[in-house]
C-alpha cells in the first residue's frame, strides 16, 4: 500500500511539472511573439534635440521585443552626450516605448583659444564651438580641466559657482549681461560694453531680487546713460558713477 502512494505521490509531482513546464514555455512563447514588438517610440522632454535624433542615439528600433530592451545600458549610453542630463525609459505594454529626457541647457559661454566653451548652470562642458554665442561670456578664469561632458575646473571654482547661480536670477530678473569679468572676488558684470555693475555675485544677485538694480537702470535708461558704474555692495547697497574704473 505504501508503495502504490509512492508512486502515486511521483506521477503526482510529475504531473506537476509538466504543467508548469508547459506554462513556461507558452509564457516564453508569448512574450517574444510579436504581439510585444516595438511600433512605437514617444520621446519627451527635448529641446536640443528631434524626436529622430533622440531615437537614433537610444539605439532602440521598431520591430525589437520590447522585452529585449536593456533600459539601464540604454540610459547609460544616453548620458555620455553631454546634453544628457537624466533619461527615463518606461514600457507601455505591448508595444510602446517612451524616452523622458532631461537637458542640460547652456547657461553661459567661456573663452577658449580660438573658441568658445559652452557651460550649463552648474559648469558642465556641453560642447565647443567657433561662433560667438548669444550667451553671457564669463572671462577671466584660469582653466584647471575641460572635457565635454565633465564640471569644468577653475581655479576661481567658488566665484565662479556663485556667478553661475547669478546668472539664473538674471534670466527670472529679465537682464542680461554681455560679460562677467570674474578674475577677482569683486566681479564686474557688463550690461553694456562700458556700463559695468560692480560687487559680489551674491550682492548682485541680491540687488537684482529686491529691485534695486532694476530701479537704477530704468533710470539711467531714462536719462539715456549707458557709461559708468553700478557699485553693489553690502545691506543694499547700490550707487552709480559715471567713471569707468
Amino acid at each position: 500500500m505504501t508503495h502504490v502512494r509512492k508512486k502515486r505521490k511521483k506521477k503526482h509531482y510529475f504531473l506537476k511539472f509538466l504543467l508548469f513546464a508547459a506554462l513556461c514555455t507558452g509564457l516564453f512563447f508569448l512574450l517574444s511573439s510579436e504581439y510585444f514588438d516595438i511600433q512605437k517610440i514617444r520621446v519627451k522632454g527635448n529641446n536640443n534635440y528631434t524626436k529622430q535624433q533622440v531615437v537614433k542615439m537610444s539605439g532602440i528600433k521598431k520591430g525589437e521585443n520590447i522585452f529585449a530592451l536593456r533600459a539601464r545600458k540604454t540610459r547609460e549610453n544616453m548620458k555620455e552626450n553631454s546634453y544628457i542630463y537624466d533619461v527615463k525609459i518606461r514600457r507601455s505594454l505591448p508595444d510602446k516605448v517612451v524616452l523622458e529626457i532631461k537637458e542640460r541647457k547652456e547657461q553661459a559661454a567661456v573663452p577658449y583659444e580660438d573658441s568658445y566653451i559652452m557651460i550649463d548652470r552648474e559648469g558642465y562642458v556641453l560642447k565647443k564651438t567657433k561662433e560667438e554665442p548669444k550667451l553671457t561670456i564669463i572671462k577671466g578664469m584660469t582653466i584647471e580641466r575641460m572635457k565635454e561632458g565633465k564640471k569644468m575646473k577653475v581655479k576661481e571654482g567658488i566665484v565662479l559657482e556663485d556667478t553661475l547661480t547669478m546668472l539664473v536670477t538674471m534670466k527670472k530678473s529679465d537682464l542680461f549681461f554681455k560679460k562677467i569679468d570674474i578674475s577677482k572676488v569683486i566681479i564686474k558684470a557688463y550690461i553694456y560694453d562700458s556700463l559695468v555693475c560692480e560687487g559680489t555675485p551674491s550682492n548682485i544677485m541680491k540687488s537684482m531680487k529686491n529691485g534695486d538694480l532694476e530701479a537704477v537702470l530704468y533710470d539711467l535708461y531714462q536719462k539715456d546713460i549707458k557709461r559708468g558704474v553700478i557699485n553693489i555692495g553690502e545691506d543694499d547697497y547700490c550707487s552709480f558713477s559715471p567713471a569707468i574704473n
